[in-house]
């Protein structure tokens, strides 16, 4: 109980000092790896954030671990992150096992309670997702898309005027997903 507010000075100093260090090494190494770490995060990125938060924190927190290792570990994780994600970008079978593929939720009308299923959507979160772009009817729709980054896309119908009455399309960004 005697230390449940206070250990020692060094103890609270190497914490403090550790904290810095660490925040600005996190900072640095965050902006040199680019957007993609800050980025919406898919599952990998998510896991990998949740990894360096954890590294960071025992860096800061466990005396037993130096600066110089708790860095080194983060560091790597960040490099095998790039390694990942720049394989990803040019091999589309490692691209589909990373990352999960984008899924039809909601198409001309008509809920599809397998895939909601599937992505454990309610309802009620498409209906949010159509409400924050401003659409209030089904019928404005075309397609709701539950993206790789857990994000749903609403794709609205064409507007009359865009399309004749006779010819009616599937939009390009939804055909891959058909």
């Amino acid at each position: 109980m005697e230390m449940l507010f206070f250990d020692n000075i060094d103890k609270l100093g190497r914490i403090v000092l550790t904290t810095i260090m660490i925040y600005v090494f996190i900072v640095l190494i965050t902006k040199i790896s680019g957007k993609r770490s800050t980025s919406q995060l898919n599952n990998f990125d998510w896991v990998v954030t949740v990894m360096i938060g954890s590294l960071g924190a025992s860096t800061i927190l466990l005396k037993d671990i130096p600066f110089v290792e708790g860095a080194s570990s983060i560091l790597v994780l960040y490099m095998l992150q790039f390694l990942v994600t720049k394989y990803a970008s040019i091999s589309t079978p490692f691209s589909s096992f990373i990352l999960s593929e984008p899924r039809i939720v909601f198409y001309q009308g008509q809920f599809l309670p397998d895939a909601m299923r599937a992505e454990r959507l309610t309802r009620q979160e498409i209906e949010c997702a159509m409400r924050t772009e401003g659409i209030n009817s089904f019928d404005d729709v075309e397609a709701i898309v539950f993206e790789s980054d857990a994000k749903l896309s609403v794709i609205p119908k064409p507007s009359p005027e865009s399309r004749s009455n006779s010819d009616i399309t599937v939009p390009e960004t939804i055909k891959p997903l058909m």
